[in-house]
């Protein structure tokens, strides 16, 4: 009788390890529709996502179509990715889907011209945590650093300035130092990267990554991969 019972137990414990084994993995939805201006950067910053999502043991789908924002398509992901969309990109009702996505804690992260989207949309705002307001010209030099103690890195990059400093409403993962450009308008304080829980998910932002060669940064790649990890509920650290 105990060896009937210790051979049910086995079989019982490769059944579940079968079924862990077959549930497939969380899916990452990767978006960067334009309809305004569209970096020549976008294929390599998919690229690079999709590589990081699949270095996570998630699973990537790559769309520029917005009639897949839908409540019962969205709710097959747990992270959503804006990669440089710009302008009006989705419709009331799939606004609406993007919404309940959230807030049945779903997974919000931007890439760059992320915040050059959807001005007419105060929840996305929200969502963001900032918009677009303007850039230097051309890529410049500038010091990233990490909040709130970590090693500050250099970066060439498109630099953003925002509308209004997120700080208060966003946990700030890092600042760049306007003292190494020209044409930074937010002053001492500008954040470039932040974090925040959003209506039951959550939402990771970076300005970086106008040009492809920052997708070969190792700190931004560093950086990219904990926001991914805190979008995907994986860590509490972004």
């Amino acid at each position: 009788m105990r060896r009937l019972l210790l051979i049910l137990s086995c079989l019982l414990a490769i059944v579940a390890v079968a079924a862990m084994a077959a549930e497939p993995p969380p899916r990452v939805l990767i978006f960067s529709k334009t309809a305004g201006f569209r970096h020549a950067s976008i294929p390599t910053a998919v690229a690079t996502l999709q590589r990081l999502v699949a270095d996570e043991g998630l699973a990537a789908d790559y769309t520029e179509n917005a009639a897949d924002f839908t409540p019962a398509n969205l709710a097959r992901y747990r992270v959503v990715v804006f990669a440089s969309t710009t302008g009006d990109v989705l419709d009331a009702a799939q606004q609406n889907a993007m919404e309940g996505f959230v807030r049945r804690g779903g997974g919000y992260l931007g890439v760059h011209a992320a915040a050059d989207t959807e001005y007419d949309w105060p929840w996305y705002g929200q969502l963001v945590g900032a918009y677009f307001h303007s850039h230097p010209a051309g890529l410049q030099s500038t010091r990233i650093t990490p909040e709130p103690n970590g090693a500050p890195w250099s970066i060439r990059d498109e630099l953003y300035n925002y509308r209004s400093n997120p700080r208060g409403h966003v946990r700030v993962v890092a600042t760049l130092d306007e003292s190494l450009y020209q044409g930074g308008t937010m002053g001492k304080d500008h954040p470039i990267t932040w974090c925040h829980p959003f209506e039951g998910g959550r939402a990771w932002y970076t300005g970086l990554g106008h040009d492809p060669a920052v997708y070969t940064d190792a700190n931004f790649l560093t950086m990219l991969r904990r926001g991914l990890r805190y979008v995907a509920g994986r860590s509490n650290d972004c």
